[in-house]
This record gives C-alpha cells, structure tokens and sequence, in this order.
C-alpha cells in the first residue's frame, strides 16, 4: 500500500515494463478545480449482504456530502430497494433482472427434490436425454435469448434516460473489476453504464476498486475498453494496479487505500459492555469457500476440511475458556457456513459449546461493527473483515481465499498471521492465536498507526476529487 495518493501508475515505468518502485513526488501541474456537479451517481455491485461492499458506498457518500452538501446521489446497485434502506438515497437497477440475494444466499439449501409439476415435468424431460438437450436448445434460441435482447434494450434505453440527468458517475465498492459470472456479468455492466454516460458527457471515475480475476479474454477487453472511457481511476492496491497493465490498460492510473478505511464509525464503536470487557472472546467468520451450492470454486472437500479445522481451533480455545462468536461481514453469502461452523463445534464440544458459542446478528455496518467491539482476535476470510476489524483496533489473522487479502495482511504489517484458506489447519491457527494474543498491545498499536496512514490518504484523495469550494455565495470555481 502507497504511503501517499497522487500516484501516477502510468508513469512508475514504461507501461509494458513491471513496476519496480515509485516516484517521490508528483510533478503534474495541479488541475483546476472542477465545477461542482448536482446530481451523482454511485454504482457498484452492491445490494448482495456483503457489508464491505456497503462500507465502500457508506464512506463514499458521506465524503462527498460533507464536501458539497447540496448534491442530489443516487445509487445504482444490484438490488435498489435494499441499497435505499440503507444508504437514504433513490436507487436504480443497474442490471434489467434483480437477483434476490437475501432470499437465495440466506436461506437453507433448496432440496433436490422436485416440489411443483413444473420442476417434475422439467425432471421428467431431462430423462428424455438427446431430445431434452435439442429441446432446451431450441428453447434458448428462439425464446429466452430474443425476450433477453428486448429486455436489455429496453433496460438500457431507461438507463440512458436516467444518466441524461447526471453529472457525474462513481464507480465504487469494493472489486468491481472482475468476472466473477462470466464477462457478460461484472465486466458488460460497467461496460455500458460507462459507454452511455460518455455518450452523454457525464463525468466518470473509478474510485479505488479492486481488480481480478479477470481470465476471460472477453472480460479483458470489457475492463479494458471501460478503464479507457473513464476520466479518473484509482485502484486500492498495487496488484490490482498490475493486473489492469498486464491487461493492456495504458491510461493513467493512482493507488489509494480502499475506501472503507475512511468510513465515518458510530458514536459508539470500539465501546464493548462493560460485562463483556473481562471475558475472552474470539471471532469466527467462517467462508462459503469451496461449497458448489454457493462459491464458484468447486470443492466441497475443501469446503468440509475448512470448517472440520475451524471447529477443531474453536474447541481448543473453548478448552482455554474463550468464548466464540460466529459472524460475517457478508452476512448472507456465508450464512450456511456459519450455520455449518456452528453445528460443528457444537458436536466436537457438546459440553462446552452449549452456552459459550454464539451466532451474532449481523445485518448491518453498525452491528457488524458492535460484534467486533470488545474481541480479542477475529478470524476472517474476508478482505473487509480485516479492515472492520481494524477499524475496531482488534488484530486479525485472515484465512485468504485471493491474494487481495495477504496483500492486505502485508500492507498492515501483519503477514504472519495470514495464512491460505485452502491450507487452514487447526494446529497452526492456535499457534498463530497464541502469538498474536501474546503481542496484542503492540499489535494494535501498529494498526492504529496503519488507520491513520489510509485515512489521511482517503481524506487528500477526496479533497482533491471533490474540492470544497471557498465561494461565500456558493458558485462553482472556475
């Protein structure tokens, strides 16, 4: 992680050579400030229960509010109803079809049996073998693809609609710069918000996202075509900066903390109940990694040995009179691991588990953020999850599922305590837990010292991008 902002990627090296440092400073003549919009829009892939996502939108506009408070925002997200709910602002679809999240992801896995006639008449026609496939062929060709074009095309002539009223697009959250669902999922969205806003001259910045994986070469050119109509973009990491060189992007380019670092906490955060303060407490954030009903790595095996391994380490330190706390900063995701976590360790450890492991209710930042108060290590797979942690002052040791993760656990000077998810095991976790309980003080004074740093970078990078005009009368500058 960059110690400053203002960091121009593209001029580190040649932009097809590997970057080896950075400059001290940064020599560009400063721009003028620019006129002062109405009416923004924040679009990320939000709406999906994953609460770093939320943080990313949370932090965000309240810099920007703060900043030019008589902006209108308005969200563009993957679920508008829930983005409004949470965030007080109008939002819109930034997709024709809304995927109902909350109702999917934390709900229990759906039976494989058939319940209705149309999932036994669909049962029965997959018996029919050839003639099924050619069926469901045709089907697709002649039905659900045309419906899916009028649709899309409808969609985004009321998209175009909406941006005729902007001034400004912000594209924000967390990774967005990903083919998570294929190149026709994260990549063609931002894709066509990008070409109908420019279509329209709304201004359009990238706000410190994360980047990867981008393997398909259709995806490639998706990012790469988008990052080239955008006005500004800034990465939150130096891998994510990488990976959109080594793609063919070639434009201008800043590293900056990502945007959840410079959240605005409740008034209460870090203030744990003063019964709770005595007692011992780890975190439990158990992922849905592996799980083929849930995660798009395919391995169940993987799945099992990750929560036989994180029972295994909770009933050693139930043993050692910890209590445990099982919760999520992506509360719907990994709901059925928590639920899988806990019956876990409920069955490794009947007698100790009964009335010291619970499930916290998670359903926002703000209770997110009160489970977190008073922990004395939390274990996460989550890259949020680290800096929620952080943010509360409590060391974490983190279970990475991506680079993104260690790259961040290094960025805090906390790599030891980093390991791969695909490798947890019990024993060495409980190694790791007893280091960083013996070192907790200094521990968290070095991360104290770390907030600060990504804070005072966030605070430079939205002054700069949305200056506070000194104007008494309220003009734009010019």
């Amino acid at each position: 992680m960059n110690e400053r902002i203002g960091i121009d990627i593209g001029a580190v090296v040649p932009a097809d050579q590997p970057w080896s440092g950075r400059p001290e400073g940064n020599t560009e003549t400063p721009k003028a400030p620019p006129s002062r919009p109405g009416r923004i829009a924040l679009l990320a892939h939000c709406g999906t229960g994953n609460l770093g996502d939320e943080g990313s939108i949370a932090a965000v506009l309240d810099n920007i509010t703060r900043r030019w408070p008589e902006v209108s925002v308005v969200g563009l997200s993957m679920d508008p109803e829930d983005t409004t709910r949470r965030h007080g602002i109008p939002a819109f679809a930034m997709r024709h079809r809304v995927f109902p999240f909350q109702r999917e992801w934390s709900s229990a896995p759906c039976s494989d049996e058939p319940d209705g006639f149309a999932d036994r008449l669909k049962a029965l026609a997959r018996k029919t073998g050839p003639l099924f496939r050619i069926g469901n062929t045709l089907r697709h060709v002649l039905i659900v693809r045309p419906v899916q074009f009028l649709r899309e095309t409808l969609f985004l002539g009321r998209s175009l609609i909406l941006l005729c009223e902007l001034d400004m697009l912000v594209i924000c959250g967390g990774g967005q710069l990903l083919d998570w669902g294929g190149p026709w999922a994260f990549p063609y969205t931002l894709f066509k918000w990008l070409v109908l806003a420019k279509c329209l001259n709304v201004r359009c910045i990238f706000l410190n996202t994360g980047a990867g994986p981008l393997d398909a070469p259709l995806s490639r050119w998706f990012v790469r075509r988008t990052l080239n109509l955008a006005d500004d973009v800034s990465v939150r990491d130096r891998a994510s900066g990488d990976l959109l060189r080594k793609i063919g992007f070639r434009g201008k380019m800043k590293v900056v903390a990502d945007a959840v670092w410079n959240i605005r906490m409740p008034g209460n955060a870090g203030k744990a109940p003063q019964e709770e303060q005595a007692e011992r407490v780890i975190g439990i954030a158990p992922m849905a990694y592996g799980d083929s009903s849930r995660h798009w790595v395919d391995d169940n095996g993987s799945y099992h040995r990750l929560i036989d391994n994180l029972a295994g380490f909770c009933g050693g330190m139930l043993e050692r009179g910890y209590r445990i706390k099982l919760f999520s900063s992506d509360i719907w995701f990994d709901s059925q691991a928590i639920a899988d976590l806990d019956a876990a360790i409920r069955e490794k450890n009947p007698g100790l588990a009964a009335d010291r492991v619970m499930r916290e209710a998670v359903c926002d930042i703000d209770s997110l953020l009160s489970a977190l108060s008073g922990l004395d290590c939390y274990v996460t797979c989550r890259f949020h999850g680290v800096i929620f942690a952080s943010l509360q002052n409590v060391p974490a040791i983190a279970l990475s599922p991506h680079p993104k993760v260690s790259d961040l656990m290094e960025a805090l000077g906390l790599s030891e305590y980093c390991v791969d998810i695909a490798h947890c095991d019990a024993a060495d976790l409980t190694v790791r837990a007893d280091r960083l309980l013996a070192n907790a003080d200094a521990i968290k004074a070095r991360i104290a010292q770390n907030v600060s740093k990504f804070q005072e970078q966030l605070t430079e990078q939205f002054d700069e991008l949305f200056p506070k005009h000194s104007d008494p009368n309220g003009e734009n500058s010019k």
